[in-house]
């Protein structure tokens, strides 16, 4: 039986999909968290894979190569998804109707037409779906938001907001990539989206975005790289770059203050120590001095996530990286392709249903739409 929000005991978890990121990512979050959480199942369709999961595991981990018989069958508090992301909306649907809640790795859809499937299924079950967003929860990144959202760093004015990978024509051998049915799009969807998910959790609504996108050196049906200007419903001004075509790796955020600059430089996870700040010229030095990170050091992961979405879990509140505040981030990409293929400015909230944004991140744009239907 389903154990309800509240109950001390622990959580029933099954995982669905055991390659690289459920075996690198979601296992170690899962060990760490293993006072409060029990793996009992995981499902793949390749036999092989799950049962080196499954010997990975080390645990009483039942095995399945159907999600549904698998829910059936276990009945999971929480399910984590880790497969392709054109099977993520159908697999979060039908974990959320057996009742239990989900975290999926991004892009938790395809569309918005998609992600408000999701909210109704919310609706009808009681439970929640929440988006891997691991960026967001280390402890530099929560320390960050505190000082822009309070006003301690000065009115936000400038930022930049860069996601420069490099990936080659093996990463685009893999069948589901780079095509919009399986993939949902190019490093808009599937690199950048960490980096500037976490600019809109640092920085808050935006108003309107103007884009560019290109497919510069991939044959592929979705962009290998855009750019965006973005203003901010503060007036801030800030550039969005994705990009899979660079050979110096790296990932940054900056956010020019009034008071202050706070930069943030990795690749694929921070701790306190990527976190930089750069007092203006006028601020006292005793001030600056609060600004640093704080002591404790918790580096963004799957694991600082899963035990956010804990936490929620035993109150029975909507976790974070759900709901609205998940959405905002997939309507971010959807208006970023739509104006980077329109050549028009995009305003918030004009992306609704009749709009063909809304349906599919190509919009069934010329040049951009697939050339075959299935």
């Amino acid at each position: 039986m389903s154990v309800t929000p509240g109950s001390p005991t622990r959580r029933r978890v099954a995982v669905v999909g055991t390659g690289a990121i459920v075996s690198g990512s979601h296992l170690p979050a899962l060990r760490a968290h293993r006072d409060r959480v029990e793996l009992v199942a995981a499902v793949d369709v390749d036999q092989e894979r799950l049962d080196a999961f499954r010997e990975l595991a080390g645990e009483q981990v039942a095995g399945y190569t159907s999600v549904d018989a698998m829910l059936d069958a276990v009945c999971p508090d929480l399910v984590l998804i880790g497969t392709p992301p054109s099977l993520h909306r159908d697999q979060t649907v039908a974990a959320l109707k057996a009742g239990a809640w989900v975290l999926c790795e991004k892009p938790l859809t395809l569309s918005l037409a998609e992600y408000d499937e999701i909210a109704a299924a919310e609706e009808a079950s009681g439970a929640y779906a929440s988006v891997v967003f691991q960026h967001r929860y280390g402890s530099g990144a929560v320390h960050a938001r505190e000082l822009i959202t309070s006003g301690e760093l000065g009115a936000p004015l400038v930022a930049h907001c860069q996601t420069t990978w490099h990936r080659d024509a093996a990463y685009y051998a893999v069948p589901w990539r780079g095509k919009w049915a399986t993939e949902g799009g190019g490093p808009t969807m599937g690199h950048g989206i960490h980096q500037y998910d976490l600019l809109l959790h640092l920085l808050g609504e935006w108003e309107e975005i103007r884009a560019m996108a290109a497919r510069l050196v991939h044959d592929t049906e979705s962009e290998d790289v855009s750019t965006a200007l973005v203003r901010f419903t503060s007036g801030a001004l800030a550039t969005v770059v994705n990009s899979v075509l660079s050979p110096d790796e790296v990932s940054r955020i900056r956010v020019d203050c009034s008071d202050a600059t706070v930069e943030l430089t990795h690749l694929y996870g921070h701790t306190n120590d990527s976190w930089v700040y750069t007092p203006a010229p006028h601020v006292a030095a005793d001030r600056a001095t609060a600004w640093r990170t704080p002591a404790g050091d918790v580096p963004s992961s799957h694991t600082a996530q899963l035990g956010a979405l804990l936490d929620a879990y035993d109150t029975g509140a909507r976790p974070p990286g759900s709901g609205q505040d998940a959405r905002a981030t997939l309507e971010f990409a959807a208006a970023l392709y739509k104006a980077a293929f329109t050549g028009r400015s995009v305003r918030a909230g004009e992306i609704g249903p009749g709009d063909p944004f809304y349906e599919a991140m190509h919009g069934e744009y010329p040049d951009w739409a697939p050339k075959e239907r299935a």
